[in-house]
């Protein structure tokens, strides 16, 4: 889970790191928590070094979202929330795009844990309060573990299965007791803790969709809904936290406004016509060919292709291994080879994309070659259990690049006589006889256009491959009880991965209603490499371990691999102030702040 929900997903796995140890030799004190060395931002820092601490506040960010809402409470299973209003809700602690894998203290002043991770102990800010003027206390901390633990999204329940028992030590001190120790991530698992107050929800119940935006403690509130169509968001003007170093010279905007939109071409359409201000383009035709209007050529919007740093983990079409046709790894492996990357990059992605060869792209964690030895001390207790490939063959998806499509598909055959299929009649056969047929689940009508040639090359095969689009809600929920064939998904991955790997790849997971394991992976091997990635006592051990995991997973063909950016594609209205220098992983558009004059003559020119 990741505060607030615009940070990205999961640079939140982190492991601790101390900056300023306790008078006791085996408890660490400090302001943050790290797992890449010491944390950038000493005690009492000032402000980020990628904000303006003194930018002007006012005026309203416009933003857009795809689909619909039915609840402004995005903590629970139910209904089809409006992520904008976890803007409402702080967190113990906070991170932000200029350094990977570090908390700062942001309820919590300050966090406490001993050397073996067997508990954490948050001190919280005696100034934090919520909305209606209420301190936040222990008693909303441990209120708010235990409801989402109990009655939250399921996710929760599987996040925080480690802790044993929060306890109340005093108004302002609470103590967290893990099961195991050794798990270096779970002091920052609680430290992105959501807190909700204890008062407001005692005649309320949780588990309800609602449109009465839970009551926070952060920088803004939610002052208006109009259900399916917008979430308007009002600065607080005695915001506790806006003098603080995580905070200040952000949250700029007196109002944040989300419109929401049912087509895709509808949200290009509606920023092109000034109904929204601040647009991330993830679809590459459109990036090649959408933004020559006139508003682009006056420079009244402004178009820039961003590097980051960040991991881009794995996209790809993800088997659904619950099948009965998909847990036969031979088939996966070969239809792999009916997906041409360098045709669709070429002829659809206007040369934009990098194939994806890992579940940790973009980051040193990213498997290469042949096993090291360190990963073979991991690897080789699992022979047997794992492919034989992990040991013998680095691992490379499918390409045209040197190969025809042709030649890919002429090995496709090879693999899948030597299983025994068989081509009858221009349909393939299982070894049982039956066709092989199958349908990809969508929720995006833009993507079809990549996933009907895909089709096309199946066919070739002999294989019934189907294609169904279906609204946002009926998506989710078919992805939510793992009622599909196969799927477009991705991993989205962190520097620093850990606990999250579970609910990716984890056996508990494969069963387990709204979890991530999409491919519904079941292995001992897996779940043994993944402990390997929490309890690794350090980064050299963490990278090995990620490593090993990646060739397991890899050679297993649960994806399909597809491809990846290492940039932002963005888009904006030219009335932003903005500071000097973006962060390393990403644009955080928070740090901006209005430009009035210039907002009012793109308020009247395109009125």
């Amino acid at each position: 889970m990741v505060r607030r929900g615009f940070l990205g997903a999961l640079l939140a796995t982190l492991f601790a790191v101390p900056a300023t140890a306790g008078a006791q030799d085996d408890i660490v004190r400090s302001h943050a928590l790290s797992l890449i060395g010491e944390p950038q931002y000493e005690r009492g820092f000032d402000h980020l070094d990628f904000v303006n601490p003194d930018a002007p506040k006012g005026g309203t960010l416009r933003m857009s979202a795809f689909g619909g809402f039915d609840s402004l409470n995005p903590y629970i299973p139910k209904g089809n929330p409006a992520g904008a209003a976890s803007l409402a809700v702080e967190t113990l602690m906070d991170q932000h795009l200029g350094e990977p894998s570090t908390e700062y203290g942001l309820i919590a002043e300050s966090v406490e844990h001993p050397k073996d991770h067997s508990w954490v102990i948050f001190n919280l800010r005696p100034e934090a309060r919520f909305h209606d003027g209420s301190p936040v206390t222990a008693e909303d901390v441990a209120f708010s573990f235990e409801v989402l633990r109990d009655k939250g999204q399921p996710f929760y329940r599987y996040y925080y299965r480690n802790v044993t028992e929060a306890k109340v030590l005093d108004t302002h001190r609470i103590r967290f007791d893990f099961s195991e120790t050794g798990n270096r991530e779970l002091p920052q698992i609680m430290g992105q803790l959501p807190v909700m107050s204890k008062a407001y929800w005692a005649d309320r119940e949780f588990g309800a969709t609602t449109l009465e935006a839970p009551m926070g403690s952060g920088p803004y509130r939610v002052s208006a809904v109009e259900p399916n169509r917008r979430v308007v968001l009002e600065r607080v003007e005695d915001y506790w936290g806006r003098d603080l170093g995580i905070n200040r010279g952000r949250y700029n905007y007196d109002r944040v406004q989300y419109e929401y939109f049912a087509d895709r071409t509808a949200v290009l359409e509606a920023f092109k016509g000034y109904v929204y201000d601040y647009r991330t383009e993830n679809s590459s035709k459109d990036w090649a060919t959408a933004y020559e209007f006139p508003a682009v050529e006056r420079g009244d919007v402004k178009v820039e292709l961003v590097p980051h740093s960040r991991p881009t983990g794995m996209q790809g079409f993800i088997y659904n291994l619950r099948r009965p046709l998909f847990q036969d790894p031979a088939l996966r492996e070969a239809l792999s080879y009916a997906f041409d990357f360098e045709w669709a990059n070429k002829n659809l992605f206007y040369g934009q994309y990098e194939r994806t060869e890992s579940f940790f792209s973009n980051t040193e964690l990213a498997s290469q070659g042949l096993p090291s030895e360190a990963e073979l001390e991991l690897l080789e207790p699992l022979r047997g259990m794992i492919p034989e490939e992990v040991f013998t063959e680095p691992y490379s998806p499918p390409s045209t690049a040197e190969n025809s499509l042709r030649e890919n598909l002429g090995k496709a055959f090879q693999i899948l006589r030597e299983a025994g299929y068989k081509f009858e009649n221009k349909t393939l056969l299982t070894p049982e006889g039956e066709p092989v047929s199958f349908e990809i689940l969508l929720a995006d009508p833009q993507f079809e256009r990549i996933v009907l040639p895909f089709i096309e090359n199946l066919r070739r095969l002999g294989v019934d491959a189907s294609l169904r689009t279906v609204d946002a809600a009926q998506y989710q929920n078919r992805v939510r009880d793992f009622d599909y064939d196969m799927v477009v998904g991705s991993y989205p991955q962190s520097e620093s991965p850990g606990n999250e790997q579970r609910d990716f790849f984890g056996s508990e997971a494969a069963e387990r209603p709204g979890s991530r394991n999409l491919a519904g992976i079941r292995s001992e091997a897996v779940d043994r490499l993944i402990d390997n990635i929490i309890f690794a006592e350090n980064r050299e051990a963490l990278v090995t371990a990620t490593r090993a995991l990646d060739r397991v997973l890899l050679h297993s063909h649960i994806v399909i691999p597809q491809w990846h950016i290492s940039a932002l594609r963005i888009a904006y209205w030219d009335k932003f102030g903005r500071p000097p220098v973006d962060p390393d992983y990403g644009v955080d558009v928070f740090a901006w702040w209005i430009l009035p004059e210039k907002a009012a003559e793109l308020a009247e020119t395109y009125k």
